[in-house]
């Protein structure tokens, strides 16, 4: 074999282990690679779980919040209305307070009437205004409490005074009231003053 033909054997058996090397070079890329990608897949998706599990604890977290917020509105929403209505009821209790000296002046002009040498004309007239004047607060809510003959009732009525009685029905009960007591749509705006007797 000639030099020539000694060079070209080795320059092929050297490109033959170069291309051997070069493919186990390759082939370990190719491993890598695989595992490279194998593991960013692993990564991928437990970043895409962790964003998952992120968003649903936000969406839980949210949801509460507007339940929450829908419970506060509509306990809002009752307290007002029935603050409204509260309002309403006794919005002019002021007012029908005012009127209740001039009831009781017109009562006790009634019965000095009566009692008098007035004219019937007097004693009408007095009436007719009476009358009027509780029709209108009757119209308003307004209603008397019922004293005489009841018992004690703190609710009620307050006792200004005791006094001894002989009739056992009458103990404990009241037997004269003082001033006329009245509620407004069931709420005391005046307590009877009542005597009870013992």
């Amino acid at each position: 074999m000639s030099t020539k033909d000694k060079q070209n054997t080795e320059q092929i058996k050297d490109d033959k282990s170069q291309s051997s090397e070069k493919e186990i070079v390759d082939k370990e890329d190719n491993g890598s690679a695989n595992e490279s990608e194998d593991t960013s897949e692993a990564n991928g998706e437990s970043d895409a779980q962790s964003v998952i599990e992120e968003l649903t604890s936000k969406l839980t977290e949210a949801n509460d919040k507007y339940i929450r917020l829908a419970a506060e509105f509509d306990n809002y929403r009752r307290r007002t209305a029935k603050e409204r209505l509260d309002l309403i009821s006794t919005a002019g209790e002021d007012v029908i307070k005012g009127f209740l000296p001039i009831l009781d002046d017109c009562e006790r002009a009634l019965e000095v009437l009566k009692k008098s040498e007035a004219s019937e004309a007097a004693i009408e007239g007095t009436e007719l205004i009476f009358n009027k004047i509780m029709t209108f607060l009757k119209g308003r809510g307004v209603s008397v409490i019922d004293a005489l003959g009841q018992e004690l009732d703190t609710d009620y009525h307050e006792a200004v005074a005791k006094f001894p009685v002989d009739d056992k029905e009458k103990k404990n009960r009241i037997i004269d009231v003082v001033q006329q007591g009245y509620k407004l749509n069931e709420k005391v705006i005046r307590f009877s003053k009542v005597v009870v007797g013992v």
